[in-house]
């Protein structure tokens, strides 16, 4: 039985954030919950309030926090693209200033850190698939750049404070995640085709949908996190972690209508600046380090997402940021 620890999980009330906290309570550790509640809600969190061994804190991390942990999970920051644009500012702080203060508290507590970066430092890439040795095609000044540029800068600090003090951290790139507990008015392309479905409205396709993505369930993603925090070789990172089976945006809406039994049309509009065409993860590191690969399959997953769907009430989620 592995050695229980205090582990700082921030976000943790978020989509991702919830269910990594869910696993770590069940194990036996001492979690503290930080999430400022911005794209979250305690209904994400609410069955666990109660266990002795967890504990929610409302906080925003781009202030200081002072607490004794053995391990850091930082995966505070929106990650939707209306939810970071909406304040772009408020985005580029939570990762400059949010990773400073996680990693100043790494360093007085000496625990390990793993920072949740994503596939969006690749920007829109001109390599296919994306390898972690690809630096990427980022417009620097475009309306993306709050968060792309600001989990690039983050993924140096984190390098620095690694050569600089032989920090034990970590690095995990994100690619496209679903599965229950996503915000419903979130903006991501799998909760808003799900939503518009089940709510009979038409579905909106931006660009010609024949832009890829690949997908994968929450499950499978949480299982590679902590792999990569345990792991006890010398990798640290950067890792990508994501479902390498790429499909376009319009086999997507075909299979969430296809599973829900709804007809409904399709509405076209203009692609996002910056929306990259494709994005598909190349995972031979995480094989070859940690052993790991997505297990579930996109309509296995999408089915388990619509039936969440199904069991919620809209009228219990609060836009985070206006609809567009």
């Amino acid at each position: 039985m592995s050695k229980l620890k205090r582990i700082l999980v921030t976000g943790g009330a978020g989509f991702l954030g919830s269910h990594l906290c869910e696993r770590l309570v069940s194990e036996g550790h001492d979690v503290i919950c930080v999430d400022n509640f911005f794209t979250s809600q305690k209904s994400n969190v609410v069955h666990l309030i109660g266990n002795p061994n967890f504990e929610l804190i409302r906080h925003d991390i781009t202030l200081p926090l002072f607490l004794e942990v053995d391990e850091i999970y930082n995966l505070a920051c929106p990650a939707a693209p209306g939810h970071y644009q909406y304040n772009p500012v408020k985005t580029m702080k939570t990762s400059l200033a949010g990773s400073i203060n996680m990693l100043g508290l790494a360093k007085r507590c000496r625990a390990k850190i793993l920072q949740a970066s994503t596939s969006e430092v690749y920007g829109d890439p001109e390599i296919h698939p994306q390898k972690e040795s690809y630096r990427g095609y980022v417009n620097p000044i475009g309306p993306r750049a709050c968060y792309d540029e600001g989990k690039r800068a983050a993924e140096a600090l984190f390098m620095d404070y690694w050569r600089m003090h032989k920090m034990p951290i970590r690095i995990v790139r994100i690619f496209n995640t679903y599965g229950p507990r996503m915000h419903p008015y979130d903006g991501r392309v799998v909760s808003n085709f799900i939503r518009q479905t089940l709510c009979k409205e038409p579905i909106t396709i931006f660009g010609n949908g024949d832009q890829t993505r690949s997908f994968c369930y929450r499950d499978d993603l949480i299982e590679a996190i902590i792999r990569m925090m345990n792991n006890t070789n010398d990798f640290i990172g950067p890792v990508n972690i994501g479902n390498p089976v790429e499909f376009t945006i319009n086999e997507l809406a075909e299979m969430v209508v296809e599973i829900t039994g709804e007809k409904l049309k399709f509405i076209k509009k203009p692609l996002p600046t910056d929306d990259p065409k494709q994005r598909q993860p190349d995972i031979t590191l995480a094989k070859e380090n940690l052993n790991w690969e997505p297990k579930i399959m996109l309509r296995e997953g999408l089915e388990k997402t619509i039936n969440w769907f199904k069991s919620i009430d809209f009228e219990q989620f609060r836009p985070p940021t206006p609809l567009y």
